[in-house]
């Protein structure tokens, strides 16, 4: 998250307005600028669309923010977000354009991915080998050792933040969301733990002084799904399931990876490492064996039975997503009532939205996406209705 007035030529006082003047000394807004098209996404605090720019036809995502709904700490977020994002400009990172601060709103002018997410295209597929997975990974690791170089942790990589620029590539992605994202040279100590729970690196679960390697962790996290069709670390209760990370407890579980070659298992091996000052770096990782091995003998290695895992996982995956999202509207819509029928109606929200993505998750083993859509138009229905 983060702020900007906008990019080019502001001087110092504009910066801090948010107020950008052109070329013709004539204040730039985003009207002025960009002409809004469709909603392409909503969150509690937010929402998401098609923008152009209208002097070259350009089409890009506008985020719009509503500062007004914002905790103190999330608008802190969103000014570091900004913040590290006007320092990234790599072909797989998304792109931060432009920025304006006007009355309430921010607006982020993002690029504009149309391929949806990366885990969503696998599923897809007919066909899957090991040397699409190793190019995905390869991938990863050269954005990695970008955002390392230039002293940024991610801290949040999972598959959500993973995007495919359009629907007929399947291999060309972006690293999305640096709303939790640090400078490496400003962590310290015992700072609140973030990120997302079957990613996270054990070193920021012991309030460690980490580096960009945590983000290998979560890569190897990533890796270990798109090779074995599952995560590695997973308990319904996440004491436990932060338990298992701190220790390293996970394996290759026969006969699930029978078909895994030995030098993918490897590389895994070589990121989940617990101590991470023993943790290869992205670097050292995109010289590992298995990256560099020859297409051909990669494009040899069939990983259909990945598919049907990773089917399962996914449909779970988007099942519990869609699930978080309803509880979060309901809570938000009820931030307006008085705060005894705020808290009463959040609890009885919360259970009632738990227990029918409980129920749905239950029915959902065999991979049955159908359950997914129906959490979602409940999820809608309560923004609607907010």
């Amino acid at each position: 998250m983060g702020n900007k007035s906008s990019g080019m030529g502001a001087d110092r006082d504009s910066k801090r307005s948010g107020k950008v003047k052109n070329h013709e000394g004539q204040e730039r807004t985003f009207a002025s600028c960009y002409q809004l098209g469709d909603e392409l996404g909503t969150g509690a605090y937010s929402k998401v669309k098609k923008c152009t720019d209208k002097s070259n036809g350009k089409e890009w995502a506008a985020k719009i923010v509503n500062r007004a709904q914002l905790q103190p700490e999330d608008a802190q977020a969103l000014e570091d977000e900004i913040k590290i994002m006007k320092e990234l400009d790599h072909e797989h990172v998304i792109k931060l354009a432009d920025v304006f601060n006007e009355g309430a709103q921010t607006i982020l002018v993002l690029e504009l991915v149309v391929g949806g997410e990366l885990f969503d295209r696998i599923v897809q597929k007919e066909k899957y080998t090991e040397k699409e997975a190793r190019d995905l990974v390869a991938l990863l690791l050269r954005t990695l050792d970008y955002l390392h170089t230039h002293d940024i942790v991610h801290r949040d990589l999972k598959p959500e933040n993973l995007l495919l620029t359009s629907r007929e590539d399947d291999a060309n992605i972006k690293i999305a969301d640096f709303g939790f994202a640090r400078h490496i040279s400003e962590v310290r100590e015992m700072e609140e733990a973030c990120g997302t729970p079957g990613y996270v690196a054990p070193e920021i679960l012991r309030g460690l002084k980490y580096s960009g390697k945590a983000d290998l962790w979560s890569a190897g996290v990533i890796t270990y799904i798109l090779l074995g069709g599952y995560p590695p670390f997973y308990d319904e209760d996440q004491d436990q399931l932060f338990r298992k990370i701190r220790r390293g407890q996970y394996q290759f579980h026969a006969p699930y990876w029978d078909h895994v070659s030995e030098e993918a298992r490897d590389l895994i091996s070589q990121m989940l490492v617990v101590n991470h000052k023993q943790r290869q770096s992205a670097a050292e990782l995109l010289r590992h064996p298995w990256i560099v091995a020859a297409d051909a003998d990669l494009a040899g290695k069939d990983l259909a039975p990945t598919l049907t895992e990773f089917r399962k996982f996914n449909a779970r995956r988007k099942l519990r997503a869609a699930m978080e999202t309803v509880i979060a509207l309901n809570r938000f819509r009820r931030f307006s009532t008085v705060e005894y029928q705020k808290s009463k109606s959040l609890d009885d929200d919360q259970a009632e939205s738990s227990q029918k993505g409980k129920s749905a998750l239950e029915s959902n083993e065999d991979g049955d996406i159908a359950a997914v859509t129906s959490i979602r138009e409940q999820g809608q229905a309560a923004l609607q209705e907010g």
